[in-house]
């Protein structure tokens, strides 16, 4: 074994004995040590053991890392966006970047379907009902905790990508009429396996529920604003576990108060923790979640195995399956 790995993702125990099958493995998940390398720690770490692969999901990796790191060839991410990888400097270093895409699709879009069936249902609510001792009248919750079905409603997903595509699966077999905006898969009309692409202005008229699944990118940052949240259905509800930049928080916050918007989920937001100053704390018809979209075992076990997978495909002589810089693998194979 003349190879060394320095994980600092969270990792399974079985990817971890596999990858140690090839490679001496140093493991040290972020979430086991509860902090992040500076880019001088990781830079010192790398070469005090001579280093060759490095795999981390919230670490950032910098210019100056891959430049002074002679040892590194490999940097493993577990994750699909890459906002904190120097991507252009890994390649000017002759470090390939393999990422692990639709890693926490199945978690996040079974989140997606039951923070809908809460908003739905009322169920956070029920709950507090009943354990707080408010149940008294057995028939009351009949009238004024009444719900409505998911069956034949529209569902809006904003962005199409692994788990949007997930959702509508999901979602069609609740009986949902499933559209999306997604300009990069084709214009309005076009058809996605079953789903039919519209335009933005379309999904914010028609949808019941409105799903976004985009990326963190300066194009989709307030695709729902203030010039454009009136065309929202009214009572619609919307769902977000992607991206809190894509909604404008004042626009959505004066929305949920007039009844534009019925309700919202959100996974996602401006830091986290959430401000303890959101306007959307104290508000009855938002449902807030930490940040647990991909927080499931599967998630770990499956960036886990992807990961493994391109490390020993790399260490065999074989492109690696999710290459990133794929240009570079002409040059260093």
């Amino acid at each position: 074994m003349d190879k060394a790995a320095l994980i600092l993702a969270p990792f399974s125990e079985d990817a971890l004995a596999l990858l140690g099958e090839h490679v001496r493995v140093f493991y040290e998940s972020w979430l086991s040590t509860g902090e992040l390398l500076s880019p001088d720690d990781m830079v010192q770490r790398i070469n005090d053991g001579s280093l060759n692969i490095l795999v981390v999901e919230a670490d950032y990796v910098f210019e100056e890392v891959f430049a002074n790191t002679p040892t590194l060839e490999f940097l493993g991410v577990c994750r699909a966006g890459l906002g904190h990888i120097d991507v252009d400097a890994a390649t000017a270093h002759g470090v390939m970047v393999v990422n692990t895409p639709g890693r926490n699709a199945n978690a996040v879009a079974e989140l997606t379907l039951g923070l809908m069936l809460s908003l739905a249902r009322g169920i956070p609510t029920s709950d507090r009902y009943v354990s707080e001792g408010r149940w008294e009248d057995p028939v009351g919750p009949y009238t004024h905790m009444r719900g409505t079905e998911l069956g034949g409603k529209t569902l809006g997903l904003l962005g199409f990508g692994a788990i949007g595509r997930a959702v509508s699966k999901r979602a069609r077999s609740f009986g949902m009429k499933v559209i999306a905006y997604d300009p990069y898969l084709g214009d309005p009309g076009t058809k996605v396996g079953a789903v039919r692409l519209e335009s933005l202005v379309t999904l914010l008229e028609v949808s019941d529920y409105l799903s976004v699944h985009t990326p963190d990118t300066p194009e989709t940052r307030g695709l729902i604003n203030r010039d454009n949240v009136f065309l929202l259905k009214r009572g619609v509800s919307i769902i977000n576990t992607a991206s809190y930049w894509a909604i404008d928080e004042e626009a959505l916050v004066d929305a949920l108060r007039s009844g534009q918007v019925a309700s919202v989920a959100m996974d996602v937001h401006r830091t986290h923790p959430i401000p303890p100053n959101s306007p959307l704390l104290p508000m009855e018809n938002a449902l807030l979640t930490p940040h647990i979209g991909g927080a499931t075992a599967e998630t770990i076990e499956r960036q886990s195995m992807m990961m493994v997978e391109d490390i020993r495909r790399y260490l065999r002589g074989r492109r690696p399956r999710r290459l990133v810089n794929d240009g570079l693998w002409g040059r260093v194979a």
